[in-house]
């Protein structure tokens, strides 16, 4: 092989063998949290056919609600780590807490529950090679669902 080629595949393959490594240094591409944000990172195993997974990324945080439906407000957005093109999540503004209104029973006591913010963004591809990256307000957590399709499809039929 001649000495550009050598070149040329050693340094594509940079960013892999940064991931590779300690995790940490595997966050390096990550911009650090602004003043005021966290950074919250989880990791998805392994599986054998990841085409078929999604993960929904939850954020939100527990607090003591009643009976009532109650949920936060906002989008999360999609950035690419400036050099590196890989995905992180941000979600800048969240509003509520938000609750229907309903009487609930008298004998109803309020209890601890997570509450998620619901809006756009949260379901994403699944990604097993590369941590999840999410930017979130102080005081807000962040959990993870994974989703998996079926194997019997359906067929929509002409009218």
């Amino acid at each position: 092989m001649n000495a550009r080629l050598i070149a040329l595949i050693m340094l594509a393959s940079l960013p892999l063998i940064a991931c590779a490594g300690n995790t940490d240094d595997a966050l390096n591409a990550y911009p650090a949290a602004e003043d005021g944000f966290e950074r919250m990172v989880f990791r998805l195993p392994v599986a054998n056919d990841e085409s078929a997974l999604k993960v929904e990324i939850l954020v939100g945080k527990t607090l003591s609600v009643d009976c009532n439906r109650t949920s936060f407000g906002g989008s999360l957005e999609s950035r690419v780590a400036e050099g590196w093109g890989y995905r992180y999540f941000v979600i800048e503004k969240i509003v509520g807490p938000m609750s229907t209104m309903m009487a609930c029973p008298p004998e109803s006591q309020k209890v601890d529950r997570f509450v998620a913010v619901t809006c756009e963004g949260f379901l994403q591809t699944y990604n097993s090679k590369l941590p999840v990256v999410v930017y979130v307000p102080e005081g807000f957590e962040v959990r993870y669902r994974i989703w998996t399709g079926r194997d019997e499809v359906g067929y929509a039929a002409p009218e």
